[in-house]
């Protein structure tokens, strides 16, 4: 039996955490079949993605865009299951009237799609993501009759009604997340305990070299050798890379650095114009999304990693961000916040240093003190690289995955 794998898009550079596990349960002999919200839009695909080899299956992104694709599909699941079509469409409507917008009238559409094509050896899915995803396995689910679970994040936990997260944990088998943060929340609103299972993606370090075997010892004192800062991460609010750029301006004038910045997003031109007006243009680089080679060459280039997470206004947050266990494979010493899933990988002042979030100051602080001391960023370094090598692999994760797979296909 196949299962069905929901994803918003495939392939993104964003979500390295979903390739891992995907081709991690396909190396196991998991059968998967992948199905995508929305077409690729990055330019750059990273090795991990196209070494999975199940099939991929688009719905339409937007209805309008294939209408006889739709309808046909709607033809089809009313013809083949009247009664659950009706009991789907009112579970839907229910929804709608709570939430009376486009995305929720495409989901149903998309449903119907997934559940007309999926065909007959498919016996489970499973989808990323606990909101549009979600949504769209869960209504694809009624409309069929398969069983359904989930592997919640972050932005999906933070953003959702409590409601409809209520609903989906009580409508699906089982559900993994990946913070203890994100588990304590969900298992709140779970009716039965035990729904969700804290599960972290880790690693897997066979794609990651082993750190350099030195690095130089710059410590901010000489203009032709600026000690590099480097950040991974889209430009959107909750990274809080325009705390970051707060608190550059706030560094001494005698630090010389230089700060680089490897990701897209929406806010990027603002950073941008924020940069020049702080007067820092000349020392941020903003080298665009890259491919995994070319973010593994940045972490072993530069001296400091920085990741300063907040919460959005909109509740937004990150969970365990694979950027910073992917730093400390190099041996790069990293400064995050004190806030969501940060202190589960870094112990202050042991594996790294954390800041409070909002806090440009405090910041600035950590980063001169790191800056002006590269004994203290060696040492950091080699102990996050320990930490992460000995206690986040993925395998962990996708085992117990594959398992529970394994067992409920088996029933």
């Amino acid at each position: 039996m196949k299962v069905a794998v929901i994803v918003k898009g495939w392939p993104r550079l964003s979500e390295t955490f979903i390739a891992q596990e995907v081709l991690g349960l396909e190396e196991r002999g998991l059968d998967q079949i992948i199905v995508s919200l929305r077409h690729p839009t990055d330019k750059a695909v990273h090795p991990l993605n196209r070494r999975v080899t199940a099939p991929v299956i688009y719905l339409p992104e937007y209805l309008h865009q294939e209408p006889g694709r739709v309808t046909a599909a709607v033809k089809t699941m009313l013809a083949r299951h009247p009664g659950r079509f009706l009991r789907t469409a009112a579970a839907w409507l229910a929804d709608l009237l709570r939430d009376p917008t486009r995305n929720r009238v495409r989901r149903f559409g998309q449903a119907c799609v997934l559940a007309a094509e999926l065909g007959d050896r498919v016996g489970w899915l499973h989808t990323h993501f606990l909101h549009t995803p979600a949504s769209v396995t869960r209504y694809a689910a009624l409309l069929t009759g398969l069983p359904w679970s989930f592997s919640a994040h972050a932005k999906d936990i933070w953003t959702s009604p409590r409601w409809e997260l209520r609903q989906k944990l009580a409508d699906s088998r089982w559900g993994v997340t990946c913070t203890a943060d994100g588990h304590s929340y969900l298992e709140s609103l779970a009716r039965t305990p035990g729904r969700v299972e804290l599960l972290y993606h880790g690693l897997d370090f066979r794609r990651f070299p082993a750190p350099p075997v030195a690095r130089p010892w710059r410590d901010g004192s000489d203009s032709s050798d600026p000690v590099i800062l480097l950040s991974v991460g889209r430009a959107v609010e909750k990274k809080g890379f325009d705390v970051m750029l707060q608190a550059l301006a706030r560094l001494p004038a005698d630090l010389h650095w230089r700060w680089v910045h490897v990701g897209g997003g929406e806010r990027l031109k603002a950073l941008k114009a924020q940069a020049a007006k702080l007067g820092l243009a000349d020392r941020v680089f903003w080298r665009g999304p890259q491919a995994q080679d070319g973010v593994i060459d940045a972490y072993r280039i530069a001296d400091l990693f920085i990741l300063p997470c907040r919460q959005a206004r909109d509740g937004d947050r990150d969970g365990l961000p694979n950027v910073l266990m992917e730093a400390q494979t190099q041996a790069l010493a990293c400064v995050s916040t004190d806030m969501a899933g940060v202190p589960e990988l870094i112990a202050h002042g042991d594996t790294g240093l954390l800041v409070p979030p909002e806090n440009p100051a405090a910041l600035a602080g950590a980063l001169e003190s790191l800056i002006r001391d590269p004994a203290r960023r060696l040492a950091l370094g080699a102990a996050g690289a320990d930490r992460v090598r000995r206690d986040f692999s993925c395998d962990t994760g996708i085992d117990r995955l594959f398992a529970l797979f394994r067992k409920n296909l088996s029933r």
